[in-house]
């Protein structure tokens, strides 16, 4: 009998649109012989103005005719008749559908999803406290300055944590949304300004200076497995969101690194999805500095168009996208 699978896209973030880019590849690539496909969009109407803010959840029909979701058990209702989910296949970028949000609410309904459990994607998605975590684990990052909304900027302080040029960030943000490059102490805060834009937590990172490489790890036919890994040659000063979704960079899969390199951060990548206690997919960053791989961070929803990094990895490994997101649901349903 063939499941119900609910994908979920959209999302409450900048990272809206990507998300349906992705949740389309997934919806386009699933076997439709083993599987009923239902595109579920979750937006926020109003997102400029709190007070008129309002969740939307609509089941999107081959027309995009919208229907309503009930939340009160995830189902929806389609010519008088109740359809209930299997599972849900997770393409939501940002919140709710990386932060631990939909993890957690689906936990309590009890339906498998394919992406990590709800502490796993809370802790990864917060830059700061995940570094923080992972250092008593030996894994090496960038010396960081952390700022909350409302407290006082002190430039001197950060230039002497970090040095310069550093890396301004929001804290809880993805697709390099709300990350600036800085080289001069005095624009520090026009770069906090526009972090801030995005997450009201802000993190400052010293600059790495190095090849910077994306590894994908995930759970595949019940194994955990680490893809080809992906060099990323940016044309901009960074990899910024140009540099990722303009074409605005090279991704270079398999990456032109040593074997030892190549080693060094497959062990490092593997062990930390290891020691997280993660599931379905993972994309981690790394800068190499010296021939140490420097974690910067860890997706655990990462892009799912062709184009997207981790489906470029698993087509290098042998692997389609139909058999990458099929072995996802697999994975949720064991």
């Amino acid at each position: 009998m063939k499941k119900n699978i609910a994908i979920v896209m959209g999302g409450y973030s900048s990272e809206h649109d990507i998300s349906i880019k992705s949740a389309e590849v997934v919806y386009s690539h699933l076997d439709r012989e083993k599987f009923n496909l239902y595109r579920i969009h979750i937006s926020r109407q109003n997102p400029e103005n709190l007070t008129l803010q309002k969740e939307k959840w609509v089941y999107l029909n081959e027309h995009n005719e919208e229907f309503p979701v009930d939340k009160s058990d995830f189902s929806i209702t389609i010519t008088g008749k109740k359809v209930v989910f299997d599972c849900v296949f997770n393409a939501i970028h940002g919140t709710p559908g990386e932060d631990g949000l939909l993890q957690a609410y689906f936990e309590l309904l009890g339906i498998p999803q394919t992406s990590c459990d709800y502490y796993q994607a809370a802790l990864t998605f917060n830059k700061r406290d995940l570094l923080s975590t992972l250092k008593p684990f030996r894994v090496q990052c960038a010396n960081s300055y952390y700022i909350n909304a409302g407290e006082t900027i002190n430039e001197d302080l950060i230039v002497e944590k970090v040095g310069l040029p550093c890396f301004v960030k929001a804290n809880r943000a993805g697709s390099s949304y709300g990350i600036s490059k800085v080289y001069e102490k005095d624009k520090l805060k026009e770069a906090i300004a526009e972090s801030f834009t995005e997450d009201n937590q802000v993190l400052i990172e010293s600059f790495l200076d190095g090849t910077e490489v994306s590894v994908g790890v995930i759970t595949y036919k019940g194994e955990v497995t680490v893809l080809p890994i992906t060099e990323i040659v940016s044309e901009n000063d960074f990899f910024d969101y140009a540099a990722k979704y303009e074409g605005k960079s090279q991704e270079i899969t398999p990456a032109r690194i040593t074997k030892e390199q190549e080693q060094k951060v497959s062990i490092l990548a593997k062990y930390i999805y290891e020691t997280l206690g993660l599931k379905g997919y993972s994309r981690s960053e790394f800068i190499f500095v010296d021939d140490e791989p420097y974690l910067l961070e860890v997706n655990t929803t990462p892009g799912l168009t062709e184009e997207s990094i981790l489906p470029q990895q698993a087509g290098v490994a042998g692997i389609s996208l139909s058999e990458l997101f099929e072995s996802a649901i697999e994975e949720a349903l064991r």
